[in-house]
């Protein structure tokens, strides 16, 4: 087990090296950051001056060199917009960010479990019908047009839900939805592709064989050998959700880190950008590595593979 976690977190630290390296050189080539903070009317000496200030005028691999040592410790620098630490703003905007993420992954979870399972326990039932085309739609639904859609309907027609902000608790029912749409059919499909192939597994038939309850067979074998894979793609779309909301927050103006992206990538404002690319794909590895933990534990043969 020892030897499965450390390759796992080297794994993870050459990756999180890896989104360092593109995160850097990708904002770089944007374009002069000194000529994208300098105002229309600056000189030539103006920006010469901001290049110096900021440390744009050193080597770029002094200045990456900076980055990564900075980013050890959570250091971005101060946001060029804000002229304030980034890393800060970042923290500051996680609450709500979690808030969005978690209440959807309750919404697919809660919904697509119970699905997945009546659909893999009776095939061709009615309820598998039903579960099979939401997991379709779901999966197909464009997430803005489906936002935009709720918005128009919830908020602007019937009135139930606020169309944007946190100031109240009902204000994440309809983001959260949209954002864990997708996620919902994924659960729907993974359980339910999950009991039947189980089902069908040689242990299960020994069991039935030997008389046991489907009671007990269906919570002993059954369910046990189905939360394998469910954690696995649970723990990973969580990740995701935190990291991927971005449009999610910017049409319900919702206050977290998805929305500060979207106006850091409009300021061209790049220490804010490269924190919060590296902070979330940091919770995204660290996710991923308690997921693979777990999967581990659930499932000795994951470890004893490696």
């Amino acid at each position: 087990m020892q030897r499965y976690f450390l390759t796992k977190v080297g794994e993870s630290i050459l990756l999180l090296l890896g989104v360092m390296v593109l995160v850097f050189f990708l904002v770089r080539i944007t374009g002069d950051p000194a000529n994208l903070m300098a105002s229309r009317e600056a000189s030539p000496e103006t920006i010469q001056q901001i290049r110096e200030e900021w440390g744009f005028d050193r080597p770029l691999i002094v200045q990456f060199w900076d980055f990564v040592t900075g980013a050890a410790v959570l250091d971005f620098g101060k946001s060029y917009h804000f002229k304030t630490p980034a890393m800060p703003m970042v923290l500051e905007r996680l609450p709500a960010t979690i808030q969005l993420a978690a209440v959807g992954l309750l919404i697919s979870v809660a919904i697509g479990i119970p699905l997945g399972l009546v659909g893999g326990f009776n095939p061709g039932s009615t309820v598998d019908s039903v579960g099979r085309f939401l997991a379709m739609l779901a999966q197909s639904i464009p997430n803005f047009w489906l936002a935009l859609i709720l918005i128009l309907l919830f908020a602007v027609r019937l009135g139930w839900f606020p169309s944007f902000g946190r100031d109240e608790l009902k204000s994440v029912v309809m983001p959260a939805f949209v954002l864990g749409l997708p996620v919902l059919g994924q659960i729907v499909r993974l359980t339910r592709s999950a009991v039947l192939e189980i089902r069908s597994e040689d242990f299960v038939r020994t069991a039935h064989s030997k008389g046991l309850l489907p009671q007990t067979i269906y919570v002993k074998h059954v369910l046990r050998n189905v939360a394998i894979p469910l954690i696995s793609v649970i723990g990973v779309q969580f990740g995701y959700m935190l990291g991927g909301s971005i449009y999610i927050e910017t049409i319900f103006a919702w206050p977290g880190i998805g929305q500060l992206l979207e106006q850091a990538i409009g300021w061209r404002d790049f220490p804010l950008i490269m924190a919060i690319a590296i902070f979330t794909s940091m919770v995204v590895l660290m996710l991923n590595l308690l997921t693979d933990v777990a999967y581990a534990v659930i499932d000795p043969r994951i470890r004893y593979g490696h």
